[in-house]
């Protein structure tokens, strides 16, 4: 991919405060052409969006009550982009397709494997020091600050749009990706983790859970005893 390491593409400084900016959310891919990982730059914004049904558990005869609430299958996660179109690298590009400069694709239809994404929320040197238990943060690729990574395995484009208008000079490309998995990168998941507590709200331990469910719950809510 071209132009990725041209000026427009320089990294300045981002403030240090307690409270996460977008300007320390990086976001990476793997470029046409390249092997490995590398930024995105000129991404005017980033979004995720993830929702299930819940269904409702009631009883015959049991009146307006609710026994228990189940949810149901996950769809997968979306995720939202906005970056600003270069005669040397579009959207399709940054994501390893060989669009614009680098080749024939034009279209949705023209892809034919997906790709993967990393976000890594960098932490500021205040939050870095501040951090409580060290051991769940991944180190960041600038090696100097902490961060949070995720991994977005296997994502497709599900939409695509770019407008070019006489009233404004500057044009962006919005695309729409469902990813098949959400990971951090270096945990076991499933059912047969080894930590029976990874994912929090354990009721069978230390960590307190509602008050519905066995040695659960940190406390009853005032007006239910």
């Amino acid at each position: 991919m071209k132009g990725n390491n041209s000026y427009i593409n320089r990294q300045g400084t981002s403030p240090n405060t307690r409270v996460a900016v977008s300007q320390k959310n990086k976001i990476y891919s793997v470029p046409s052409g390249q092997a490995a990982f590398q930024q995105i730059g000129v991404v005017s914004s980033f979004g995720l969006s993830e929702s299930r049904t819940i269904d409702e558990v009631r009883g015959l005869g049991m009146g307006d009550q609710i026994a228990e609430l189940v949810p149901g299958n996950t769809p997968s996660m979306s995720i939202s982009i906005t970056r600003t179109l270069l005669y040397l690298s579009n959207i399709y590009q940054v994501f390893g397709y060989k669009g614009g400069v680098d080749g024939l694709v034009r279209s949705l239809k023209h892809h034919q494997w997906p790709f993967d994404i990393k976000q890594e929320m960098v932490f500021s040197r205040i939050a870095s020091q501040e951090a409580a238990q060290p051991k769940l943060v991944a180190p960041a690729s600038d090696g100097v600050n902490d961060a949070i990574l995720t991994f977005f395995e296997a994502c497709w484009m599900e939409s695509y749009s770019a407008t070019f208008s006489a009233d404004s000079a500057m044009i962006a490309e919005d695309v729409s990706v469902k990813a098949t998995d959400v990971i951090d990168g270096t945990s076991t998941y499933g059912e047969l983790a080894s930590d029976a507590d990874s994912t929090g709200n354990n009721p069978f331990s230390d960590s307190g859970s509602s008050i519905r469910y066995s040695n659960g719950g940190a406390g009853v809510p005032t007006g239910l005893i």
